[in-house]
C-alpha cells in the first residue's frame, strides 16, 4: 500500500507516521508513507499558497493552482491517476466498512486542507472522496488523514503480527470488542471471569462473544441493526434487551 499526503505541515505526517505498528511496516517495505509539499508547487515569490476568500470572510482560503500542480506532479510520477481523499467535516463519516474499501486500494492521495479550506475548482478536478472522522472542526486535515491510514494499515496483509487482530478487534461482524484482561488474576479485590482461566477455548470464544453482543447494546447499540447474529444470538440479545429494560 502506497499512501501520498497533500500537505502544507509534511512534517507533522512524517513524525507521526513513522511510529509503532505503521512505522515498523513502512520499515519493513510493507507500506509507503510519503507527504507532498504543496508549497513546494507555488509560484508566488514569497511562497504563498493561500488568499483572501472573493466576497469576502475570515480567514484565507488555499490557492487552486499549488494543489492541484502537487497532484499532477504526483500523477506523472507514478503514471496513473490515483483516487484522492480529500478531509473535510463536510464528508461522508468514515468508518471500519470505509477502511476495508479502501485498503483495497494499491495507491491513496489524502488531501489535507487548511486556514478556510481550499479552492472549490481545485476540489472539483482532483478529489473523488470526499471524508470525515466525525462531526467537529479541526485545524487541518492532517490528523484525520494520519487516523485513517492507521486504520486502513492495519486491514493490510502483513502489518500486523497477529493475522487475526484485524478481524477480531472493535467492529468485527458490527460489534464492539469484548473486554481484555491479564495478569494478575485479582487486583484491588476485581477477579479475572473464571472462564478466561479455564482453558476451554470453545466456552471462552463463547464467552467472549456474548461480551461483545452486551457491550454493544450498552454502548453503541446503533451497530446492532446491522450486526452479524446467529439465531441464538439474536435470543441472547433479546434476553439482556429485556434484562435492560426491566431495570430502567
Amino acid at each position: 500500500m502506497y499512501y501520498h499526503v497533500l500537505t502544507l505541515f509534511p512534517d507533522m505526517v512524517m513524525d507521526g507516521l513513522h511510529t509503532s505498528i505503521i512505522g515498523r511496516a513502512v520499515d519493513k517495505g510493507i507500506l509507503s508513507v510519503e507527504a507532498v509539499n504543496i508549497r513546494d508547487y507555488t509560484k508566488e515569490k514569497h511562497g504563498h499558497v493561500d488568499d483572501a476568500p472573493y466576497g469576502g470572510g475570515a480567514g484565507m482560503v488555499m490557492q487552486a493552482a499549488p494543489v492541484c500542480d502537487a497532484y499532477e506532479a504526483l500523477c506523472t510520477r507514478l503514471g496513473k491517476r490515483p483516487r484522492v481523499l480529500y478531509m473535510t467535516p463536510q464528508g461522508k463519516v468514515f468508518n471500519q466498512s470505509v477502511a476495508r474499501e479502501l485498503a483495497q486500494e494499491e495507491d491513496l492521495v489524502f488531501l489535507c486542507g487548511h486556514y478556510e479550506g481550499i479552492d472549490e475548482r481545485a476540489l472539483e478536478m482532483i478529489v473523488t472522496d470526499y471524508l470525515s472522522v466525525g462531526d467537529y472542526v479541526l485545524t487541518g486535515g492532517e490528523l484525520p488523514a494520519m487516523v485513517m491510514i492507521d486504520c486502513i494499515s492495519r486491514l493490510v496483509p502483513g502489518v500486523l503480527s497477529n493475522e487475526t487482530s484485524a478481524e477480531i478487534e472493535s467492529f468485527h461482524d458490527n460489534l464492539l470488542e469484548y473486554p481484555q484482561y491479564t495478569r494478575p488474576e485479582v487486583y484491588e479485590g476485581r477477579r479475572v471471569p473464571e472462564v478466561l482461566l479455564s482453558g476451554h477455548h470453545k466456552n471462552i470464544e463463547a464467552w467472549r462473544r456474548r461480551q461483545s453482543i452486551r457491550r454493544t447494546l450498552e454502548r453503541r447499540p446503533d451497530l446492532l441493526e446491522a450486526a452479524v447474529l446467529t439465531d441464538k444470538e439474536k435470543e441472547f440479545l433479546e434476553e439482556i434487551s429485556r434484562e435492560r429494560e426491566d431495570i430502567l
